[in-house]
């Protein structure tokens, strides 16, 4: 195994591009970071969409590093619109927590349960009101700049709700 998980990210032919390589190298190197992954609900098991991010956070597991997997109970009830052409169908939030509830075994069996942590978006998405997320996010967002975006300018012709159009909002949240 490699000293630091750059290098056995690179050995795996896993990095793309990194901002600024000396410091993260030294961050990795001297700390165990916090690194995590999302995924919203919208089913009751991974695939293998999921494959590559799920393996990287395992790696970084191994190598002693914090991960955390972001199960999206808030974003997954108003559906993401990347991927698609038309509007999602919203599940019930029955569903949700059942997709929630098998998501989270599956996540124990990859990751076990010691130096990991499964957190669910809605825990504090559900708390926002309308005023405060307009207030406190909605003006940090830039409406060209989303508009911009290639989950959203590819959605302009055949319309995007202002449900979907605000995931991306509720998904920095996350971060």
């Amino acid at each position: 195994m490699t000293e630091n998980i750059l290098d056995e990210l690179a050995w795996r032919g896993a990095l793309n591009q990194i901002t600024d390589e000396d410091g993260l190298r030294k961050l990795t190197t001297e700390k165990h970071v916090g690194i995590y992954v999302g995924t919203d609900p919208t089913g009751d098991s991974l695939h293998v969409g999921h494959l590559i991010p799920f393996m990287m956070l395992k790696r970084f597991q191994l190598m002693g590093h914090k991960p955390v997997i972001v199960i999206g109970g808030g974003t997954g009830s108003i559906g993401d619109p990347s991927g698609r052409n038309s509007e999602r169908v919203l599940q019930t939030m029955a569903t949700i927590d059942e997709n929630k509830k098998k998501l989270t075994a599956q996540m124990e069996r990859l990751f076990g349960t010691d130096n990991f942590r499964i957190v669910d978006n809605y825990s504090w998405l559900s708390k926002l009101s309308l005023l405060d997320f307009l207030r406190d996010y909605g003006k940090l967002f830039p409406v060209n700049q989303m508009l911009n975006k290639e989950v959203v300018a590819s959605r302009l012709e055949n319309g995007i709700s202002y449900t979907e159009f605000t995931y991306q909002i509720l998904q920095s949240i996350d971060f």
